[in-house]
């Protein structure tokens, strides 16, 4: 199934591809079919998501849909700057990065918002890659996760 009818039958809009935030590419193509997909925060088509860090201000549950948010904000690039979602022929690597207090420990099941989705929107053999979930104490704008990607294309 075309990843666009995917979208469609799960009930899903693709948003605006996010602003850039600084110096560097969204996107950058490389080697033979390459792309690595800069960090992209939960802030959908301008509306911003909750602030803060899980174990504090956030729970787990919307931990989990930040990071699916973060996964809409890359397919948005992906379709932005290769054109067509159809293109991804496997996620190779998945890095998140979780704000959270110090005590909190479940920062790949934070992660899991993206990976589930992903792995739902394009099967497990495309959808699931290599994957690091890491805590850190802060995160630009005080957004409660950042998700980047490694993709190969077709």
């Amino acid at each position: 199934m075309c990843v666009y009818e995917k979208l469609q039958a799960m009930g899903i809009t693709l948003p605006k591809a996010p602003p850039k935030g600084g110096v560097y590419a969204p996107v950058k193509l490389f080697g033979e079919k390459l792309a690595y997909v800069s960090g992209c925060g939960p802030d959908l088509n301008g509306e911003l998501f909750k602030k803060g860090k899980l174990g504090r201000e956030l729970t787990l549950e919307e931990g989990q849909e930040a990071a699916k948010c973060c996964a809409l904000n890359i397919l948005a690039l992906i379709h932005e700057h290769v054109g067509d979602l159809n293109q991804v022929k496997t996620i190779a690597k998945t890095l998140g990065f979780v704000a959270c207090e110090s005590d909190f420990y479940q920062q790949p099941q934070v992660i899991n918002g993206a990976s589930l989705f992903l792995e739902e929107l394009f099967g497990s053999e495309v959808g699931l890659g290599a994957r690091s979930a890491v805590g850190t104490n802060a995160l630009p704008g005080n957004i409660p996760v950042e998700i980047e990607l490694l993709i190969e294309l077709k």
